[in-house]
């Protein structure tokens, strides 16, 4: 189990706890269980890179404690 950091620099700090296992698409989900937000509403990224739906966590080299960019569309 790791525990990833969302925020959305508009006041909204999320921890998730999620294994490297899962999917951005599973983050996501967990992530609009705690906000309220619907999932596919949510964009993840970490400097200028998007993280896609499909692909892990553990392919993205996402770790325990690591702080991601929380973007609604």
């Amino acid at each position: 189990m790791i525990e990833v950091v969302c925020n959305d620099r508009l006041g909204k700090k999320v921890r998730v706890k999620c294994n490297t296992e899962d999917s951005i698409r599973d983050l996501k989900k967990l992530i609009a269980a705690q906000t309220g937000t619907r999932w596919d509403k949510i964009v993840l990224k970490k400097w200028y890179t998007i993280f896609k739906d499909h692909v892990s966590l553990g392919d993205y080299e996402i770790h325990d404690g690591m702080n991601l960019e929380l973007y609604y569309q």
